[in-house]
């Protein structure tokens, strides 16, 4: 029986890099209802990304297309027939709607977690690995904002960006700014914490004693030993972007429906379309939101149990696996980096 104790390696470094990948380094090392909920989650998760890819091509009508060669469309109708989900209050194609949303959620997602991933790393790299004045403002600010919850900021920054309702790229931009600003101190602390711990260990001080530079050790020791917990923070934020959408789109704050379509405002109107027995109006939205939520944290979650070797599942002695070099330490990458410019130096 493998000993849990002791970490398997990341990724290892002779195996062919498609192997080395996040995601893929995680599912040849997981077993049994971990690898059942990495693969559920990716299943969802990619049935997402490749609807929002191919919405074009996969919706029968546009998100605000109202009528056809036939005439108008039918408002409120059942599914069946053209509209094999039914049509809104509005007469729009309810399973257009819902796959045109995925398009305009991953578009959010895009600009949001980069925006933040980007920001939230150089933040977390100077402030863990300079300290002092500069190190004490950022953890305060970081702590500050974190504090609000995500959707009031989201909302106040729609108002100000857009006046509350928006085009697709200033709804977008809202939601991304919004989203951003929450985000970045969940980086910055991330990766703050890892540089403190980092900056001491050996191949830090022999890049030092060769003469490296601030700027060179952080972007190329300690950034690439840094972030390995990004995939994971990539996922759950993910997830949480899309529900920050629907809430801004739910109370009103979010994309006009002639502009995009968006999940979160599709269930605001169906609302009213319970009382009457209209079902498929809200029930299809929120399906798209759960499901995409679900696949999304069900990858974060797998992740994070195969990360951490209290979590991981134990292979079977068959299927033992032996530690490599990859597993001394976080440093141990970087020291083989560092000891390669001793010799040439």
């Amino acid at each position: 029986m493998a000993n849990p104790d002791v970490p398997l390696p990341a990724a290892n470094p002779r195996a062919p890099l498609l192997r080395r990948l996040p995601v893929i380094s995680h599912y040849t090392r997981s077993v049994g209802l971990q690898r059942g909920m990495l693969v559920a989650g990716l299943v969802l998760t990619g049935a997402f990304v490749l609807t929002a890819l191919f919405a074009p091509l996969l919706a029968p009508y546009g998100y605000s297309q109202l009528s056809d060669d036939d005439g108008n469309f039918p408002t409120q109708q059942a599914p069946g027939g053209k509209h094999l989900l039914g049509t809104t209050v509005g007469g729009y194609d309810v399973l257009s709607r819902v796959i045109w949303g995925a398009q305009t959620a991953i578009l959010v997602i895009v600009v949001a977690v980069a925006m933040s991933i980007v920001i939230g790393v150089v933040l977390g790299l100077v402030s863990g690995y300079l300290g002092g004045w500069l190190d004490r403002i950022l953890v305060v600010v970081a702590d500050a904002v974190y504090a609000f919850p995500s959707l009031l900021v989201a909302i106040v920054m729609a108002i100000v960006i857009s006046g509350g309702q928006s085009s697709l790229a200033g709804g977008i931009f809202a939601a991304g700014t919004a989203i951003t600003l929450v985000f970045i101190p969940q980086y910055f602390r991330v990766i703050r914490a890892e540089t403190v711990r980092l900056k001491a260990e050996p191949f830090v001080e022999s890049a030092k004693v060769v003469g490296a530079s601030n700027i060179r050790i952080m972007g190329r020791h300690i950034y690439r030993n840094a972030t390995r917990t990004l995939p994971l923070i990539f996922t759950l934020n993910a997830s949480e972007a899309i529900l920050t959408l629907a809430g801004l789109g739910f109370l009103g704050f979010g994309i006009e429906p002639s502009s995009a379509a968006e999940w979160g405002f599709d269930l605001n109107k169906a609302l009213a379309d319970t009382t009457s027995g209209i079902w498929w109006t809200g029930l299809f939205p929120g399906m798209a939101i759960v499901l995409t939520v679900v696949g999304l944290t069900l990858v974060g979650e797998s992740i994070n149990d195969l990360n951490d070797p209290r979590l991981r599942g134990r292979k079977s002695a068959a299927g033992k696996v032996t530690p490599g070099p990859a597993a001394a330490g976080p440093g141990t990458a970087a020291h083989a980096a560092i000891e390669t410019e001793v010799r040439g130096s």
